[in-house]
């Protein structure tokens, strides 16, 4: 990675991303005289990236349960959960371009050593639950899509995520380009499947906007929704993908930066919410309208679209999952890489880290292990690490001395503080019943 200067702004870019990065630069200093939307695309892309995990395989079984069961009710939940996700990620955001370091570094330079140990075991051993979730995910999608043998499916997957995992030495801008060519497939999948299911858009509309709940079973699916929403392994990783992206410390620059990425994270988390929301969508207008009330797993879904829709909306479904899952395993793989340089200091090769959390995968397929089932018992460690994530990230970005003129004004501290004490309540209240309430 090398470093440039530019008057005011200094970026550190590799020689792939030089153009983007100039762009960006001419439209911060004043000088592009090009169109609102070629002077945008410069600044697009790290949300993009973070955005995958807001609709990885885990978010399919969630969903799917939540539409089967419950109708249209619960869409409102999934419009709630985005627009927390799109404050929290833009925090995230902002600290990684305000200070120049990410989330984890921030622990590592603030808090005593113990806490950082304590830290980074939890955030590593959440950043593996949540690649044994897109790992199984995309297995499970190569399985659906060519019915091979789920543990041939598994290698497939590593060695694609290898290939993509790859384009990092070409520089940041064609790694977000495929990530975003995958949520683009992931949008396009859903979109195909609510029109083709006939959804009854008057009634998405008013559920949209109108919470409300049926007895405690749709409280714990809303739980689940929330919990399957905001991740904490991207948490970190937003924050890195922005520190070292473009790069300035001119306030009325850096003011400018975050505006722009302000509007990277509306428009990707708004991509995320909307393909969360046909998901539901999918369920409500396929399962639920059919009485089919029951259906919870990602196979009996798929199993079941074909005789209600034709076989091309079991297709979709099973292209869809394929391309989530390959893109949020490499992301997640990212963030693992994130974790553990920022908390340790301590590189390891990307192709490693894959190969370490790719074992456990394989054994989880090689034993047999329901998937569907190994998702949730993820959602449950994600849980768990979620307030570790989020609880420093508002502190950090609270503080003057360290946020300067981006610090956040008191209004967005109170309304992140309150969005954080929800979720951490809400994930205890999953967490209490996947493990002590029963089936």
């Amino acid at each position: 990675m090398s470093q440039d200067s530019h008057n005011h702004v200094a970026v550190a870019i590799t020689h792939g991303d030089s153009v983007t990065v100039n762009d960006a630069i001419q439209v911060l200093e004043g000088q592009s005289k090009k169109g609102f939307l070629a002077r945008t695309l410069p600044f697009l892309g790290p949300a993009f990236i973070a955005s995958v995990a807001y609709m990885d395989p885990g978010n399919f079984a969630t969903n799917i349960q939540g539409g089967a069961q419950f109708g249209y009710m619960l869409v409102w939940v999934i419009v709630a959960s985005n627009l927390m996700a799109m404050l929290i990620q833009s925090l995230s955001a902002k600290l990684g371009i305000a200070t120049g370091l990410n989330l984890a570094e921030q622990c590592r330079e603030h808090f005593p050593r113990w806490v950082v140990i304590a830290m980074w075991v939890i955030a590593e051993l959440v950043a593996m639950a949540t690649d044994l979730a897109e790992f199984l995910g995309a297995a499970l999608g190569f399985y659906l899509l060519f019915d091979i043998p789920l543990f041939t499916a598994g290698i497939l997957t590593a060695i694609i995520t290898f290939v993509i995992l790859g384009l990092e030495r070409y520089g940041f801008r064609p790694l977000e380009a495929v990530i975003t060519g995958f949520v683009g497939v992931i949008a396009l999948s859903y979109l195909a499947e609510t029109l083709i299911g006939k959804a009854d858009w008057g009634q998405i509309a008013y559920h949209a906007v109108v919470p409300q709940f049926s007895g405690t079973e749709s409280v714990l699916l809303a739980s689940g929704i929330l919990g399957a929403t905001v991740m904490p392994h991207v948490i970190y990783l937003h924050s890195a993908l922005t520190q070292g992206r473009i790069v300035t410390r001119e306030p009325k620059l850096l003011r400018r930066l975050y505006r722009f990425e302000l509007l990277d994270v509306v428009i990707a988390m708004g991509a995320a919410g909307f393909i969360n929301a046909a998901m539901l969508i999918m369920a409500a207008s396929t399962f639920f309208s059919e009485g089919l009330t029951s259906v919870g797993s990602i196979e009996e879904a798929h199993r079941t679209l074909a005789p209600l829709l034709g076989s091309a909306s079991s297709w979709i479904f099973a292209v869809s999952l394929l391309a989530s899952g390959l893109s949020s395993s490499t992301v997640g793989t990212m963030a693992g890489q994130v974790i553990m340089q920022g908390f340790l200091r301590r590189h390891i090769a990307p192709w490693i880290r894959r190969l370490v959390t790719m074992l456990p995968s394989l054994a989880v397929i090689a034993i047999g292990l329901e998937p569907t089932r190994t998702l949730v018992i993820s959602q449950v460690v994600l849980s768990f690490g979620l307030p570790f994530a989020v609880i420093p990230l508002v502190y950090f970005t609270a503080r003057k001395d360290i946020m300067g003129v981006l610090v956040n004004r008191r209004a967005t501290t109170i309304v992140a503080s309150i969005v954080a004490a929800l979720i951490v309540a809400l994930n205890i209240f999953l967490l209490y019943q996947t493990l002590f309430g029963g089936d």
